[in-house]
């Protein structure tokens, strides 16, 4: 019921991180040069690294789903996802071996030359109880939580999107005032220890343009550690125009000195959805479509990339529609490739 969610739950399924890395390993689908190697069934490169420094999944959803578009003499659908299939997408750490997971993406990322995009979205009361509620049992679970990702990251390159909404829901009202205390506590100490990590730059979320003004999080985000991170994220999981993320980005930046800020750009191509129920509007929305591909050159100085942290083409939730939160949708995918262009 809030203008940030949607952030959407990893769910089962998904191929074992472990697995997923031993297998682009040994059939050669990663590469240390800039073009990369293409998958075998839907022929999935690496973006050029100068550009954009981020992994590019040649197994992920859009993959597969190019995959069978192909096979079954789809060729102009199958071109329409490759759009999403091609761009370095966000990996959502489950709750679920989060050691393993964060070791295989981070290891055939690094194979490919690459550094993995990973978010962790286990904050105990996650989403208030919406479509993507759970998280870790308790403050302890979630401590052991980021512990196992970072043993899982290592030395190797990563870029880490701290806990979507976490914040946001602390100043909105959603969550109750007895989890305040403990999740400033856990946010500080999930970045603490990111952060000494070799080669990990962390990124606390905070929020997007069309919740509220800076003034509400700004110090909040302080609370949270955002000083010892590199910076924060706007615009997760949400349809504001990059634009107008900047504005709020800027805004945020300039009283917390100055932090370089991330955007999701994944489905803002068509900005935020206007029509229905105000409090529906983030889930789902039909129209919407890619935004700018992921990419460290944003021509300003504060803004350190555009990234893809939403999925493009899984679900917000159950909603006009869609299934579970997080679970791939690939009639949504292709109308959000199509409205691309």
């Amino acid at each position: 019921m809030y203008g940030s969610r949607g952030v959407g739950a990893f769910v089962g399924g998904r191929t074992s991180a472990v697995v997923l890395g031993a297998a682009l390993l040994m059939t050669g689908c990663s590469s240390s040069d800039d073009k990369g190697a293409a998958d075998a069934g839907a022929g999935i490169t690496q973006q050029p690294k100068e550009s954009d420094p981020f992994w590019v999944n040649p197994d992920g959803n859009a993959a597969r789903q190019v995959a069978r578009l192909a096979e079954d003499g789809k060729k102009s659908e199958a071109d329409q996802i490759r759009k999403i299939a091609q761009q370095p997408v966000a990996e959502w750490i489950s709750p679920e071996n989060p050691e393993e997971q964060a070791r295989g993406f981070t290891e055939a990322a690094e194979e490919a030359d690459r550094t993995a995009l990973l978010v962790l979205y286990n904050i105990p009361h996650r989403d208030c109880g919406q479509y993507s509620q759970g998280g870790a049992a308790d403050g302890d679970a979630y401590r052991a939580f980021v512990d196992s990702v970072a043993k899982g990251i290592g030395d190797r390159p990563a870029t880490v999107i701290l806990e979507p909404d976490a914040v946001l829901h602390l100043v909105d009202g959603c969550t109750p005032d007895e989890f305040h205390e403990e999740r400033y506590d856990l946010l500080k100490g999930a970045i603490a220890k990111l952060k000494g990590l070799k080669n990990t730059k962390v990124y606390l979320d905070a929020g997007n343009a069309g919740w509220g003004e800076p003034d509400q999080i700004h110090e909040p985000l302080k609370w949270a550690g955002v000083d010892q991170a590199d910076g924060f994220s706007v615009n997760v999981s949400n349809y504001y125009s990059t634009e107008d993320s900047i504005a709020y980005g800027k805004q945020l930046s300039a009283k917390i000195g100055d932090k370089h800020f991330v955007i999701d750009t994944s489905r803002n191509g068509n900005g935020p959805y206007t029509e229905g129920a105000a409090d529906e509007r983030w889930c789902n929305p039909p129209g919407r479509a890619l935004g700018e591909t992921p990419t460290t050159k944003t021509s300003d100085p504060l803004v350190d990339a555009y990234l893809w942290v939403k999925r493009p083409g899984e679900s917000d939730g159950e909603c006009k529609g869609g299934p579970k939160a997080g679970e791939w949708w690939p009639e949504y995918a292709l109308e959000l490739a199509e409205e691309a262009g």
